[in-house]
């Protein structure tokens, strides 16, 4: 006889390392359902890549948003620029925007400041010289436009 057909064809090793229940008494062993736990694995695996994207698209989004902002400053700040300027901007400081027969102006004297009559046709808007040297519009005249660009 081979070795083969010597072999028992049960378990004969200790039972608490039993493959199967040996006793009423041993614990139940119950087969797995493998899809079952493939399904739950796939679930919790899309649950948790949805919030990453999501959180990642806000981030985005956020970026995005920051982009147009820097967009839009430099747009007026090109404006701005062009504007005659009789002295050099510091940074930090305000500094007032006007229009005098269709040329931008700038100025450090505010609207308030100019008493009974303003020596320019239109008053645009009140700036704020950035440490970028971009600038941020603090005041728009009466009408709410930006007449800068």
């Amino acid at each position: 006889m081979s070795e083969e057909e010597n072999k028992p064809t049960y378990y004969t090793g200790e039972a608490k390392f039993s493959p199967i229940p040996l006793s009423v008494s041993s614990p139940q062993i119950k087969a797995e359902n493998k899809g079952k736990i493939k399904a739950s694995a796939v679930e919790t695996m899309q649950k948790q890549a949805n919030q990453q994207i999501n959180m990642l698209r806000k981030q985005a989004e956020a970026i995005m948003n920051q982009v147009k902002e820097i967009e839009a400053r430099l747009q007026i700040s090109y404006g701005i620029y062009e504007a005659e300027m009789k002295f050099t901007p510091k940074i930090g400081e305000d500094y007032h925007l006007y229009e005098k027969d269709g040329q931008k102006i700038l100025s450090f004297i505010s609207p308030d400041e100019w008493g009974a009559k303003m020596p320019y046709d239109k008053f645009l808007a009140s700036v704020h010289l950035l440490a970028d040297r971009t600038w941020e519009v603090k005041v728009t005249n009466e009408e709410g436009s930006l007449m800068i660009i």
